[in-house]
């Protein structure tokens, strides 16, 4: 019997993944249904769905779905749908993805804390003009998510120098050296107090979902600079818009959002204070989805 496999998502072209698919599963048929192709006659025969952000519903409408294979380390994107059927849930493991994390922050945070957003704007106007500069000793980066990610950017920051504190819900033990803990609701306050630059790597759940508000952007030290690469969802977008204009934050990068991709009017888009990227801190290649994909169909078929 033929093996079905949809490449699934409401906010992606899933294109890049054929490739690797083609190679990994050359006998199975692939079918994509994304922003850009739609072929939900073959909705009847998935076996395997590959996807990121699946519309709500769809899954529950294949009745031969054996798997759901994310196509990154969280599944939320997945597990939001009330309509979920009971199949198997698997998310990427890949040890290339905190690299690309800790790639990332580093440059956001550098990006922040070095002024380069107004560099950059002086260039465009042919201004010669230095900002101070801070040692990384003197400036505070807090890690909102103490997991896998969040700890190995951590690490990247203390290797470079800038003074880095964590915070998670729950105790975090045998953290790696030249990190500062906070954990709990009752610290949260203590630890945010001294984040020049906050970065979010929560995951997204009921308790965390839109924890990046007015509320907590007060609590930061007047200037601070926000990093999010979390989910859209963890951010309060007009409070974070009046936090800018109120110089209670000094700039934002921001990797995610509620709607992706983000509509060409937001006002995020052209706002001074805030850099956009299109959900691309970390990734990982096609071609170790492909070889998790297959592994999980191996062992859920014995």
């Amino acid at each position: 019997m033929t093996l079905h496999i949809a490449l699934v998502s409401e906010q992606i072209a899933m294109d890049y993944l054929r490739p690797a698919f083609q190679a990994r599963f050359p006998e199975a048929r692939l079918h994509r249904i994304d922003t850009e192709v739609q072929e939900l006659e073959a909705i009847d025969v998935i076996d395997a769905v590959v996807c990121w952000s699946p519309p709500p519903g769809l899954l529950a409408r294949m009745p031969r779905l054996r798997l759901v294979q994310s196509v990154g380390a969280g599944t939320d994107h997945i597990t939001r749908d009330p309509a979920l059927p009971d199949v198997p849930v698997c998310r990427i493991v890949d040890a290339d993805m905190a690299a690309g994390m800790n790639a990332y922050v580093a440059w956001a945070v550098v990006h922040g804390q070095r002024h380069m957003g107004s560099y950059l704007e002086n260039q465009r106007r042919s201004v010669w003009e230095e900002a101070p500069i801070v040692p990384p000793g003197r400036h505070r980066v807090g890690i909102a998510g103490l997991g896998v990610l969040g700890q190995s950017a951590a690490c990247a920051l203390v290797a470079i120098g800038y003074a880095v504190r964590g915070w998670s819900r729950t105790p975090k033990h045998d953290l790696p050296t030249g990190i500062e803990a906070f954990h709990g609701d009752a610290a949260r306050g203590a630890f945010l107090a001294g984040c020049d630059t906050l970065v979010c790597l929560l995951p997204l759940t009921d308790d965390t979902r839109g924890i990046l508000n007015a509320d907590l952007f007060a609590q930061l030290p007047p200037g601070a600079h926000l990093v999010n690469t979390g989910r859209g969802a963890h951010l309060v977008q007009h409070d974070l818009l009046a936090a800018l204009d109120s110089g209670q934050l000094a700039s934002a990068v921001l990797d995610a959002f509620v709607e992706e991709p983000l509509p060409p009017g937001h006002p995020f888009w052209q706002h001074p204070g805030i850099t956009v990227t299109p959900h691309i801190a970390t990734r990982t290649g096609p071609q170790a989805i492909a070889q998790q994909t297959h592994d999980n169909l191996i062992r859920l078929t014995g």
